[in-house]
């Protein structure tokens, strides 16, 4: 668990790299669009499968229901279980309906 101890009691531990993954998250009513992230052998479900109870989401934008713009936050914690989906943005093919 952990990587070396200092002689004078210091712990260090080893660096989990982690990737930044801009996503859309549906809540019942709410959505957020921001920043997830994911070890680089993870996939999102991965992550947003984690026993954890909450998800972690930074550079954080939450809308209403009807899309406004209600908060903007650097970090918020997103209890998983009301999580409906989560899609990155980068796989958003269009967002016109009459396509």
């Amino acid at each position: 668990m952990y990587g070396s101890f200092e002689e004078k009691g210091k712990i260090f531990t080893q660096i989990i790299s982690k990737t930044p993954v801009e996503v859309y998250i549906q809540l019942e009513n709410y959505h957020i669009r921001g920043n997830i992230h994911t070890r680089p052998e993870d996939r999102i479900k991965d992550e947003v499968n984690l026993p954890e109870r909450f998800l972690a989401v930074t550079d954080a934008t939450i809308f209403s229901a009807q899309g406004e713009a209600l908060q903007r936050t650097n970090f918020i914690a997103v209890n998983r279980e009301h999580i409906l989906w989560v899609v990155p943005v980068s796989d958003i093919v269009s967002t016109d309906e009459s396509k």
